[in-house]
């Protein structure tokens, strides 16, 4: 049997990114096989059921899409290196800067993919994964039918005319250069090692923000700090450090929580409202991927986005961290993210609780 484990995926997707990042920084064998038509049709639909990159082949041959439930089951088996902190503040930040990653970050990494100047080099890798071997100019002709599917995403995130300058003004004025300020003092997020939230940020920042040319620009005339952390995340480390010792969290991270709770965190709670609403009205029903529609607010300009249902999923993870803590320790962490501007973040009016099933998501009675 072999012993390597197997990350099927591309070069410009977001999430094969954070896997690809995790597996270097784990040090644990692998080979990566690109994501073509063919590898779709043949061995990731037939054994996930479902269309979604990255996937991962263990070396007992279990298939794992998601990279929450990748990270999970490669940390169970290779505790070397651990990337969740066990002390609860650190816990926590590093989950919420991985959801923030995961989901947060997507608006400025579909915006400057999509409406940027990227086209020649985003339809030829589109183009890549349906016909890989024919010439440049045919790849970028059908990646232009394939990606006009990825584009008609951007709307629903709720990136538009009215919120696109609020948009830039958030990402290339206040997180980038906060970004940039954390990076010139700490090699990760929590220090000297990286967390779950590094591989949350790695995603959008490398594989669209950094290897897409238009915003490859700003990180690299904007935040140099941010292009080296790039660097060494897409490393294997030769000597692993320690995380910020008594569980403290770096100053340099206050700012950029303040942003999170500012934008993010109300729209994860109208999430969980939304989706309560959405349940009490379709007893019974699939859980669709998208359940409506909801207001938001970016830098203060209000828009509308789409619900989207695995937000619930990721939101849990967090939420059980925090039930999982005894009552001293929940007590520090709502004083410490009540400093961050979040007023009790896990004071939650009660909403249905979903779970993974077959690489779906489904009601968790």
């Amino acid at each position: 049997m072999p012993n390597n484990y197997t990350l099927y995926g591309t070069s410009f997707s977001l999430y094969t990114g954070k896997a690809r990042a995790y597996l270097r920084y784990k040090n644990v064998p692998y080979e990566e096989v690109f994501s073509s038509l063919k590898v779709y049709k043949r061995i990731i639909v037939p054994n996930t059921g479902v269309r979604f990159i990255p996937v991962v082949k263990t070396p007992e041959g279990q298939y794992i899409q998601d990279t929450a439930a990748i990270i999970d089951t490669i940390e169970a088996q290779h505790p070397q290196c651990p990337v969740y902190p066990t002390t609860p503040k650190q816990r926590i930040v590093s989950q919420l800067f991985e959801l923030y990653g995961d989901e947060w970050l997507l608006l400025p990494a579909m915006h400057y993919r999509w409406n940027k100047d990227n086209d020649d080099y985003i339809y030829g890798h589109f183009g890549s994964v349906v016909l890989p071997e024919w010439p440049a100019f045919i790849r970028r002709f059908v990646g232009k039918k394939v990606g006009s599917k990825f584009k008609g995403f951007v709307p629903l995130l709720g990136i538009t005319d009215k919120t696109i300058p609020a948009l830039e003004q958030w990402y290339e004025n206040e997180l980038l250069p906060l970004l940039d300020a954390h990076f010139a003092k700490y090699n990760y997020l929590l220090g000297s090692a990286a967390s779950v939230g590094d591989f949350g940020l790695m995603g959008p920042l490398y594989a669209h923000l950094y290897l897409d040319p238009y915003p490859r620009q700003l990180i690299k005339a904007k935040a140099p700090h941010v292009e080296a952390w790039i660097n060494r995340m897409n490393q294997t480390p030769t000597e692993v450090g320690d995380w910020v010792a008594d569980d403290a969290i770096p100053d340099t991270l206050i700012p950029i929580l303040k942003l999170l709770f500012r934008d993010h965190w109300p729209v994860i709670q109208s999430t969980l409202s939304t989706f309560s609403l959405w349940s009490a009205q379709n007893p019974g029903a699939s859980v669709p991927r998208m359940a409506g529609k909801h207001a938001f607010k970016i830098d203060g300009v209000e828009g509308s986005r789409a619900v989207t249902t695995f937000t619930v999923w990721k939101y849990q993870r967090i939420l059980d961290t925090f039930i999982g803590l005894n009552e001293e320790k929940q007590t520090q962490v709502n004083a410490f993210l009540n400093a961050c501007g979040a007023d009790e973040p896990f004071d939650n009016p009660p909403f249905p609780r979903v779970k993974r099933e077959n690489n779906r998501l489904v009601m968790d009675e």
